[in-house]
């Protein structure tokens, strides 16, 4: 019985990972769904429903512009629905709301007022703006988990933030600033999504509130270094499609946590990156492609997934990747990727296979 119990459980966990279609994009990283927690579905439920039989089985009404599922009674979806505002008197049990792929352009507090037991408010592709969103309307929202306003046009992170944020999403805004106070008391938040904004430095003391921050993703903005005073709890960080000149020994200094890195796209060149920089134990996965590197640089022995492909490498050293070769010292490499370099496979290290001797799949 309890291998049966067991079966069924894992089955329930693989099936609440499902995400909606393909076209369905929540700020560059999947929305998981725990349909053991009731979190709904994404899905759009437009046309897959009997409105009648919804609105005679439930007291509360509807909104007119949203669909209402009988069979996840906290969840309201009125997205895709070309709206121009949210609408009003939503059921009062309401605690999913998708808005994504409307018009709106303001989230005001008399709206927030009714509806304090929101878990996730999704407003992904609107026109919502700063000036129009009502920041301290959000921080009475004491039950919202999940903020998603990605493809929008806030040219700043929102003050006053609900504490108990724990995956905020603002990719591809206009943000260029975040304020000293807007993560403040924020220690949930694990997730936190700028990517496609317009930053070009983070001030000491803008993300010091997040003690808990897991994923960070910096990508696609207007960074030439390395931002400091990023949170150490870190273990994801993204930085790929920016202008990083130079990368100096201490860039990532402090980051004990730092398991995955993503550099590709950033005109890096061998010259500008010092040799030990990647250098720390911590690192699991190490993203460089695309850059305009000739050398490999040094990688912890513990680094099982190298992309260096699409660069102007022309060999490496062991050193590289090993201090030194014996029965207890080599590297940990499973993946290595050097294709779309200016090398081949007989330019590889008679020895190379002593040191990488745990490699699975290497692309030259």
């Amino acid at each position: 019985m309890a291998l049966l119990f067991f079966a069924v459980l894992v089955l329930l966990c693989v099936s609440a990972s499902a995400t909606g279609g393909a076209d369905m994009d929540y700020g560059g990283v999947p929305l998981w769904i725990n349909r053991l927690l009731g979190e709904p579905s994404v899905l759009n439920l437009q046309g897959r429903m009997d409105l009648s039989w919804f609105r005679v089985n439930n007291p509360q009404p509807c909104p007119q512009q949203c669909d209402c599922p009988i069979q996840w009674p906290t969840a309201i979806y009125c997205d895709h629905k070309g709206l121009a505002d949210i609408p009003d008197h939503l059921p009062n049990r309401t605690q999913y709301l998708f808005l994504q792929y409307n018009n709106i352009s303001s989230v005001s507090s008399s709206f927030l007022a009714n509806n304090t037991d929101l878990r996730w408010l999704i407003l992904d592709h609107n026109q919502l703006t700063s000036d129009q969103l009502d920041q301290i309307a959000l921080q009475n929202q004491t039950q919202l988990c999940y903020f998603f306003a990605s493809y929008n046009h806030l040219k700043s992170v929102p003050n006053s933030l609900p504490r108990g944020l724990t995956q905020l999403r603002l990719a591809h805004n206009r943000i260029s600033s975040i304020s000293p106070r807007a993560f403040q008391n924020m220690h949930n938040l694990t997730l936190l999504l700028l990517q496609g904004n317009r930053m070009q430095m983070i001030t000491k003391g803008a993300l010091k509130g997040l003690v808990s921050l897991n994923l960070l993703d910096l990508s696609g903005n207007l960074f030439s270094s390395i931002p400091r005073s990023l949170p150490p709890s870190v273990q994801q960080l993204y930085l790929s499609n920016n202008t990083l000149y130079q990368l100096d020994e201490d860039s990532f200094v402090g980051f004990l946590n730092l398991r995955y890195l993503r550099l590709s796209r950033c005109g890096l060149q061998s010259s500008g990156v010092h040799p030990q920089v990647f250098n720390f134990s911590s690192l699991v996965e190490l993203d460089l492609s695309y850059n305009k590197l000739t050398n490999v640089p040094t990688v912890p022995t513990t680094l099982q997934y190298l992309y260096l492909e699409a660069n102007e490498i022309q060999g490496f050293n062991i050193s590289s990747f090993c201090r030194e070769v014996g029965p207890l010292s080599y590297s940990r490499m499973k993946l290595l990727r050097l294709d779309g370099n200016k090398m081949s496979h007989q330019q590889l290290p008679h020895d190379w296979v002593f040191c990488l001797r745990m490699l699975e799949s290497i692309y030259i």
